[in-house]
């Protein structure tokens, strides 16, 4: 006779990479056994996201379910997209009713997105207990629709709190703990610099790389993840010393992280967040205006990572900042101990805190 007690957690995100990471760091709490539950309880998970985002390769790589919905975005300027998008949003909210009214989840959790909002706002309307965590230090518009709906909202800046009242709990930002060694191989002669475009690819960054590839495979090894249906962008490039991949799952991306001396990336906080907990050399080209530019300040500040406007970026310059920080061993140090005292730590064990208690 089984009596276990069956916990149904609905994780929701997408769109990009960005909202993904922090569920699947707490994701990753889950398995361990004596983390929130006694052993006569088991967990289902669900993941609700958009039917073309990276997320749906994301967490079924890590053996979630997942379902797509519909879902539109909210942008703050006139735009034909928002009417079309007012019906996807309901269209992806009564999607979300049925399946939360079917399976009577016991939690529901985002990180942001637009692909979250109708999840929310679906389960609040089916008194189904809500997590949001915002991750970001600027305060996006799909958290701010979905905040009053959250018994709490998890932050990973203090600066946060302010923004969500009595509700916010200051945690720190989750990350995977998932550093097992792969079979990724790399070449190890000369430095590693990974450079990640983000889930979705960032094409400045990405035609940035390539046109510098010839000169920085002179003096360094280059990994560089191109992002979802980029690959496209080798095609007929031949460099050695120069590896291009759309993806890398979690153990690549640990093993790959273990071995870099210097990583260049977009500022969305889960990867930040990530580099932080490894005291990885950063340099950061956040996305021309957005909230971006207020996470790479925080690290700027912190002097935890080199941060560059990708308007001024040339193949030239480029090649010449990664360069003369590659041969400056001191400023590596000092950048690599700063980074990792940039966030607040014990983040995942704090999350796992107050899922049990929501649970509970």
């Amino acid at each position: 006779m089984n009596n276990k007690s069956i916990y149904k957690i609905f994780l929701t995100g997408g769109g990009t990479g960005g909202s993904v990471a922090p569920l699947l760091a707490i994701y990753d709490e889950f398995k361990d056994q004596d983390v929130v539950r006694p052993a006569s309880s088991q967990f289902e998970f669900l993941w609700l996201g958009t039917k073309f985002g990276p997320e749906r390769v994301m967490v079924e790589k890590e053996g979630i379910k997942f379902k797509a919905i519909s879902s539109g975005k909210w942008r703050r300027y006139f735009s034909l997209k928002n009417l079309v998008d007012i019906f996807k949003i309901k269209f992806g909210f009564w999607q979300a009713f049925f399946i939360i009214l079917k399976s009577r989840p016991s939690l529901v959790m985002s990180a942001g997105s637009f692909a979250s909002v109708p999840v929310i706002w679906a389960a609040w309307l089916l008194r189904v207990p809500v997590l949001i965590h915002q991750q970001d230090i600027r305060p996006g518009l799909a958290n701010k629709l979905m905040a009053p709906f959250a018994k709490i909202v998890t932050v990973a800046f203090e600066k946060s709190l302010a923004d969500y009242g009595k509700k916010a709990v200051w945690i720190g930002n989750p990350v995977r703990r998932k550093l097992r060694i792969s079979n990724f191989k790399t070449n190890e002669s000369l430095p590693v610099v990974l450079i990640v475009g983000g889930g979705t690819g960032a094409t400045a960054i990405n035609e940035l790389v390539k046109s510098s590839s010839n000169e920085l495979t002179k003096f360094c090894r280059i990994i560089h993840v191109v992002g979802k249906n980029k690959s496209n962008l080798s095609n007929g490039l031949r460099v050695a010393g120069y590896e291009v991949f759309e993806f890398l799952n979690t153990e690549q991306m640990a093993e790959t992280l273990n071995k870099a001396d210097l990583v260049i990336t977009r500022a969305g906080m889960g990867f930040l967040s990530e580099l932080s907990y490894l005291g990885k050399p950063t340099i950061i080209i956040p996305m021309p205006d957005s909230h971006q530019e207020d996470n790479a300040a925080f690290f700027r500040n912190k002097k935890a990572a080199v941060t560059v406007k990708q308007k001024y970026l040339t193949a030239d310059n480029f090649t010449h900042m990664i360069k003369d920080l590659l041969s400056d061993e001191k400023s590596l140090e000092k950048l690599s101990a700063n980074m990792a005292q940039a966030m607040k730590k014990g983040a995942n064990q704090e999350a796992m805190k107050i899922i049990k208690n929501l649970l509970n």
